[in-house]
């Protein structure tokens, strides 16, 4: 169960990705839009472009099922740097405040069914003498 469990949150965070990614890459312009807007925010004009790529390309990666762990690496990445320079700068409360978006939060390795298990707490029964 494990293993269709990591599979669908694989393909559900690729898909999130992907559609993020798309709105970036394939309308005429929004590539460059997005890449000046990444620059006015202080951060590399190219680095735009990096990050529409990888999510585009990183959502498909993770969709296929084709080098995940590395999809997955760059994708938390960009992801953390979204969170960092768009997120936070907005303070906690507001319209535009800090919301934790779900992609990161969500295990996108296909090897997910190789992490280990953690031991099942063990629940032992109150001693008599608490019971009354």
């Amino acid at each position: 169960m494990r293993p269709v469990a990591a599979l669908i949150a694989r393909v559900i965070l690729g898909a999130i990705i992907l559609a993020h990614g798309w709105t970036k890459v394939i309308p005429r312009g929004s590539l460059y839009n997005f890449a000046n807007m990444v620059a006015h925010m202080g951060l590399p004009y190219w680095l735009g472009y990096a990050a529409a790529f990888t999510e585009f390309f990183g959502g498909i990666a993770l969709i296929v099922g084709l080098l995940t762990p590395i999809a997955a690496l760059g994708v938390a990445i960009e992801m953390g740097v979204a969170i960092v320079k768009v997120n936070l700068s907005h303070g906690l409360t507001g319209p535009l405040g800090l919301r934790i978006p779900p992609e990161p939060l969500c295990p996108s390795s296909a090897d997910s069914h190789r992490w280990p298990r953690l031991p099942r707490p063990r629940w032992r029964a109150l001693p008599r003498q608490m019971n009354h």
